[in-house]
């Protein structure tokens, strides 16, 4: 195994959800001074550097080719070169591809750093005005009926809040599907976090459900939902 001194590293950097101002100087230096940047979507994150005059070199990392690119980057980076690895928008690793990248890093004694920065999943519990003494990160729930059904059986005992990824088509029926298995607990529907048409719609699941159904929203959405033992929730 090479030393550390002959090694590069692996930078997990986040990126802006949505303002680009939200960037930290500490991640731009790193953008502009690695080897290699490996994005998800190397288009999305061309248009990043072009904000910001930037012209490393990008190669694509994303679930389709991780198992191929992983140690390619890592052989790169026991060289003596230098990667960061980004997202398409926000913190890598959260619902995003990287944990076979870093992963293989950590197994081959490369030192990864990751560059701390903005993400959906804290800035909607921030905003939210649910309980953050204690969350769950969900993600995605499965998309089979008798799968999400098992799943919020799962999950319906659990006393801290809960954050979901979600769809516009499919959040409707997600909240129904909550709504159904834990009652009407307080929800918040966090739309375009940081971006021109962020919007919060708070209430309980009834009230959100009612407030969505005549719109046809839009953009990414992360879903919360109070925890079994929060006072409030309420069949």
């Amino acid at each position: 195994m090479n030393t550390p001194s002959q090694t590069g590293v692996l930078y997990v950097v986040s990126t802006p959800i949505g303002n680009l101002d939200d960037i930290t100087l500490r991640a731009l230096h790193t953008l502009k001074s690695v080897n290699l940047i490996a994005a998800e979507d190397t288009r999305r994150t061309q248009r990043l550097l072009a904000r910001f005059d930037f012209h490393t070199t990008l190669t694509s990392y994303h679930d389709f080719n991780k198992d191929v690119k992983a140690p390619i980057l890592v052989s790169r980076i026991l060289e003596g070169q230098s990667v960061a690895l980004v997202s398409d928008a926000g913190t890598p690793l959260i619902s995003d591809p990287g944990y076979v990248l870093v992963n293989h890093c950590i197994e081959a004694g490369i030192r990864v750093i990751p560059i701390p920065g903005p993400s959906v999943l804290t800035a909607a519990l921030a905003a939210s005005g649910l309980p953050t003494d204690a969350f769950h990160f969900e993600g995605f729930l499965p998309k089979r009926p008798g799968r999400l059904a098992r799943r919020l059986e799962e999950l319906e005992s659990y006393p801290g809040t809960i954050v979901l990824f979600e769809s516009p088509h499919r959040l409707a029926k997600t909240l129904a599907a909550i709504r159904a298995g834990w009652g009407n607990r307080r929800a918040v529907v966090a739309r375009e976090l940081t971006k021109i048409h962020e919007e919060f719609l708070r209430g309980t699941l009834d009230e959100v459900l009612a407030a969505i159904e005549p719109r046809s929203l839009r953009g990414e959405i992360t879903l919360l939902i109070t925890g079994k033992s929060d006072h409030t929730s309420r069949r």
